[in-house]
């Protein structure tokens, strides 16, 4: 089911949360939402989820406009908010079956969604405390089986891994990789690896306004214009090697990282590319080549120089 935003504003008296942004999601696609504190990351995924009214523009769910599909259109819609509210009192599975049938899940199918949510979100040794018993790791796999229990077709996961640790990171990532093969599945986090290790597409929005679109290997492409290399040069002294890769033509700047170990880094002109030059300058001057890697930008980088002004 496709998610499609158009020229979506929403207004907080005189400030704009959200200041008219467009983009789709499709089915069987992860979108990581991104965006500094206050940048209307929330609020976007609050009036798609019908939790907080459209101020201005559009919201289609499936073809069909929000503002006129009314709450039967969250029938469709798994929402894990970012403060994750919870019924603390309420066991596990009272709560799971609670929220099933809540979200209209038939009462003979309810024991059963329970029963794979608390498998798919590993609660099971924990299923019969109370929520209030929980670490805060697993309170977040409660959110996630409520967010799931009724198998919606659109999940929106507000920061899904806050308060995990590392190996339950790792199997959430994993279950929202397979989630969203079949499912519509809108991410916001904070994690920067966590997007590219779980998303297809990033989205980066900055004071309402969204800043970049793509993949991370296009995002990379478009912010950096120029190629580093990371180079270390055996025989000849460091002095000279840096001396002798500032001559290319193609180098706009090099920065000795290792006197010891003659490593350099290498920065191109826009456009240019160093590796055959200096393979070339170290062959004609007798000296040995034993690292050359080409560095990425990091998408904590352009993320930075995205969202700083």
């Amino acid at each position: 089911m496709d998610i499609e935003i158009e020229n979506l504003s929403k207004r907080y008296g005189t400030q704009k949360a959200v200041d008219n942004i467009s983009f789709k999601v499709r089915t069987g696609e992860i979108l990581g939402f991104l965006g500094p504190n206050g940048a209307g990351k929330s609020t976007t995924m609050k009036m798609i989820t019908g939790y907080l009214a459209i101020g201005d523009g559009n919201i289609k769910i499936g073809g069909d406009a929000v503002s006129d599909a009314g709450d039967g259109i969250r029938r469709h819609i798994g929402y894990l908010p970012e403060n994750n509210p919870l019924y603390l009192d309420m066991p596990v599975m009272d709560y799971l079956a609670f929220c099933a049938a809540l979200q209209g899940v038939a009462d003979d199918k309810i024991p059963v969604r329970v029963r794979e949510m608390i498998r798919v979100t590993g609660l099971n040794k924990e299923k019969h405390k109370k929520i209030g018993e929980l670490s805060k790791g697993y309170r977040q796999r409660v959110g996630l089986a409520q967010a799931m229990i009724h198998d919606p077709e659109i999940l929106i996961l507000d920061e899904p891994t806050t308060g995990l640790d590392p190996n339950q990171i790792v199997e959430i990532r994993k279950l929202i990789r397979e989630i969203g093969k079949e499912k519509t599945v809108i991410l916001s986090t904070h994690i920067l690896p966590e997007v590219e290790a779980t998303c297809d597409r990033i989205l980066i929005i900055n004071k309402g306004k969204i800043v970049a679109d793509g993949t991370s290997e296009t995002l990379r492409k478009q912010a950096s214009g120029s190629e580093i290399i990371k180079v270390r040069i055996e025989d000849g002294s460091h002095g000279d090697i840096q001396f002798a890769l500032r001559q290319l033509a193609g180098a706009s700047q090099v920065d000795l990282l290792d006197a010891a170990m003659n490593r350099f880094e290498v920065q191109s002109q826009p456009g240019a590319s160093l590796r055959r030059d200096i393979f070339k300058m170290c062959t004609e001057k007798g000296w040995v080549l034993t690292e050359m890697t080409a560095l990425e930008t990091r998408l904590e980088d352009i993320f930075r120089n995205l969202t700083m002004n």
